[in-house]
């Protein structure tokens, strides 16, 4: 299979362009930070979030020191794996679009849920998908983490709405003396898949140096990753019924049927994916006083890839066909060369991107303590080059298109404070947050999608959006065995500067400059927890929850047929109302917990068909879904030393209801279809995880884990009924291995294999098959 990466090594070193970019002029910079949840099960080693902040929220984690020994981590959200509930939709290594998934929430809903990084937002609140709405995972590598910890529901006033699936809180440390360290990650994947296969690999080198001076503190980290990834798509055609006459045969169609059951043909794959990436970053901190410090940190990521087509197809002399004029024979049906040759394409990406915080915070050895965070992410380039022309030239230039990203991003501003009572029975937290999110992507036609510059504009997509905010939550222990905390967050948000430009086949433009609009909400929480002994104890929590419409959702092109048509600008907030009873049991060497919860969406953000005036007939676009009630149980168990000394058993399982209860706006595209009753879209009704790791001593760990996911609908009819293709989404099994040495102090080695039985599956992607990993790893 052919691949190209017209970049070849990385061209601009991040560490050169992070020092050419501290002398310039940075973005505004406002801010938003995160913190954590309440007596959540806490693992071995530092703090927890939730600890720390004391906020009501059932909270699961892991420490660096155990991804270490049970993970195959090559990206940060690797380490996220084996927690309960969470799936993270990374299709191969490198991967830039890889959405968190909750108990209630899909992989298409990256807006559903919050990731921070040491109060730095790295959710992409632009759009609520899996593309360009995914987490920013890339500014964080797993060597920089202290520990991870991810809360369930919208049940602290300190986070927004968008909390209602989870809120990821990573840790990173800083060094106490001076350190250095370098790892090497390698791994292959053999890939096949109708008949068509190829060997994968990929690498990644991280260093990492730091260290402590008196009072000021730097850490800097480095990271490269290079990848080749499976085909994210398959080029499919209907299945023809036309005669074939006397067109010319062409052979290496694979029969099969798409995710409704109807036939279809396979002609080859689409974006087979060559990554180079670069990360670098450096956090420097400083001890004004023994009670507060100052921080800033700043990243650097850079990204060129190259995208091409496969067709499994060939004509009579054997050669590769990739369609052309008239019509083809494929298996004695008539089929169209020219639609044929619009599937093939090729595309390249070259993005850069920039990450900065400045805070200011007390140590917490007082009754009061303050802290003030202001952080910016800022998309620096962002271009997406595509051919347009036919294949196999096109591959080597010609017309296409010009995607430009650059200049959108994200501010934030949090200003926090707490007081703590001096019989430690009451914690009164409080705080003040602003953010604001730009969009701008507009796209040009091009002569040469290589090389060439900006031609005809042919669509445009800006706005912005802005959030102020007022919260305040106090946690007060009425008696020695019961707390409540109770909250509320004040939210008023608003669009504006919306535009929307696009043209039609004819060549009619279309120029839309949309309305403002505004929304204000109060958002009340509410946690009694009862500590009925040293092991057992029993947590309601209710919390309702604003989500506002990204500027993505809000400011969306949307085609219908020749030409494009913005809508809805006037999205509504979807409420959310959750609750959670938990019961849990921890000891010194085992924890078990079992959680009932129940959550209610109205006007509920969901892409389905409807009509849009003017046009008749039905598209697909985001729109307000009346209600869904997503509902379920979540049992959690952990045991430390179990039959055996060193043995550890970690495992989950979560069943969840999720249904459409109302839906007005939905239009059918299948006779006798309805949404209401059917499963809420990307929400399976099982999942569950399963960890055993053996530590002989010191020096060596064995680990054998599974993951476990059913099926799941992408459509809100449920009319995807065949889940086991492309654009499906099937039930899997997956079981992972890992091993790890010791050597010394400063040497561990490390080996492992993820999807041991070579499950193929597709999560609408085909995802990774067996893939084997080998590690190196020196610390000074």
């Amino acid at each position: 299979m052919k691949r190209m990466n017209k970049h070849g090594s990385p061209l601009r070193p991040a560490v050169a362009a992070m020092i050419a970019y501290m002398g310039a002029a940075a973005s505004p910079a406002f801010a938003q930070t995160a913190e954590n949840s309440l007596p959540a099960v806490t693992v071995e080693g530092s703090r927890s979030a939730a600890d720390r902040n004391q906020l009501p929220a059932t909270t699961e984690s892991v420490t660096a020191a155990q991804a270490a020994d049970t993970v195959n981590a090559v990206n940060v959200e690797d380490t996220l794996k084996y927690l309960p509930s969470v799936l993270v939709r990374k299709r191969y290594i490198g991967d830039t679009n890889a959405p968190i998934a909750t108990r209630t929430t899909g992989i298409n809903a990256g807006a559903r849920s919050l990731i921070y990084a040491d109060g730095i937002l790295l959710s992409t609140l632009i759009n609520n998908n899996n593309g360009n709405g995914s987490p920013q995972w890339f500014m964080v590598s797993p060597e920089e983490i202290e520990r991870i910890d991810v809360m369930y529901g919208p049940f602290s006033a300190m986070y927004p709405g968008n909390s209602y699936g989870a809120v990821t809180e990573i840790t990173t440390r800083m060094p106490k003396q001076f350190e250095a360290g370098v790892k090497v990650v390698g791994s292959t994947e053999h890939y096949d898949r109708y008949g068509a296969g190829e060997s994968l690999p990929a690498t990644q080198t991280a260093i990492n140096l730091g260290n402590r001076s008196g009072a000021l503190s730097w850490r800097f980290s480095a990271n490269h990753v290079d990848s080749f990834s499976q085909p994210m798509t398959y080029l499919t055609v209907n299945q023809s019924t036309a005669a074939a006459g006397a067109a010319p045969a062409v052979t290496g169609a694979v029969a099969d049927r798409n995710r409704s059951g109807g036939a279809i043909q396979v002609l080859g794959a689409g974006n087979l994916t060559h990554t180079l990436q670069d990360t670098a970053k450096i956090k420097l901190a400083y001890d004004l006083s023994p009670a507060l410090t100052l921080a800033y940190t700043l990243g650097y990521w850079q990204n060129m890839a190259t995208a091409n087509s496969q067709t499994f197809l060939t004509d009579s002399a054997g050669r590769p066909y990739y369609g052309g004029v008239g019509s083809v024979n494929i298996g004695g049906n008539a089929y169209n060369a020219a639609t044929i040759a619009s599937l093939f394409s090729s595309n390249s990406v070259d993005q850069e991107r920039w990450m900065q915080s400045l805070s200011l915070k007390t140590k917490d050895r007082g009754a009061w303590s303050w802290e003030a965070i202001a952080t910016n992410f800022y998309y620096g380039k962002d271009l997406t080059r595509t051919s347009t022309g036919l294949y196999p030239n096109a591959q080597s230039g010609g017309a296409g298109t010009i995607s430009d990203a650059s200049g959108t991003g994200w501010s934030t501003l949090d200003l926090k404070g707490a007081w703590r009572a001096p019989s430690a029975t009451q914690m009164v937290s409080f705080g003040a947050h602003v953010d604001q999110f730009t969009l701008r992507n507009p796209t040009y036609s091009t002569a040469d999608w290589i090389s060439g510059g900006n031609g005809a504009l042919i669509s445009d997509s800006r706005g912005k959006t802005q959030t102020d905010a007022l919260w305040a939550q106090d946690a007060w222990q009425w008696t020695p065995s019961v707390t409540a905390t109770i909250g509320g967050r004040f939210e008023h948000w608003r669009a504006f500067d919306g535009y929307n430009f696009s043209t039609a086949s004819s060549g009619a433009a279309f120029a839309v400059n949309q309305p403002s609009v505004a929304r204000s909400g109060f958002s009340p929480k509410l946690s009694i927890a009862w500590q009925a002994d040293d092991a057992w104890s029993l947590t309601g929590s209710f919390g309702k929850a604003l989500r506002f419409p990204t500027v993505g959702e809000l400011y969306q092109n949307v085609q219908t047929g020749t030409t494009f048509t913005q809508a809805n600008p006037f999205l509504k907030p979807e409420r959310v109302l959750s609750s959670e009873l938990a019961l849990a049991r921890n000891t010194a060497d085992s924890r078990l917990r079992v959680s009932l919860f129940e959550e209610r969406v109205f006007d509920a953000l969901i892409a389905q068909t409807s009509t849009i005036p003017g046009f008749a007939t039905p598209v697909s676009f985001t729109q307000n879904v009346d209600a869904t009630r997503q509902r379920g149980i979540e049992l959690v168990g952990q045991r430390r030393d179990a039959l055996i000394k060193g043995l550890e058993l970690t495992g989950s399982v979560t069943y969840v209801d999720a249904r459409i209860t109302a839906n007005s706006t939905y239009v059918p595209t299948v006779a006798g279809a309805t949404s209401v009753g059917k499963r809420t879209p990307y929400v399976p009704e099982w999942r569950a995880t399963a960890v055993a790791t053996y530590r002989l001593d010191e020096r060596w760990a064995y680990t054998l884990a599974a993951r476990y996911s059913g099926r799941m609908y992408a459509t809100v009819d449920n009319t995807d009924t065949n889940p086991g293709t492309y654009q499906g989404f099937e039930s899997y099994v997956v079981a992972d291995a890992r091993v790890t040495y010791r050597v010394d102090r400063h040497w561990r080695v490390a080996g492992g294999v993820d999807n041991i039985g070579n499950k193929q599956y597709f999560l609408f992607h085909p995802f990774p098959e067996r893939t084997i990993f080998a590690e190196l790893k020196y610390d000074y």
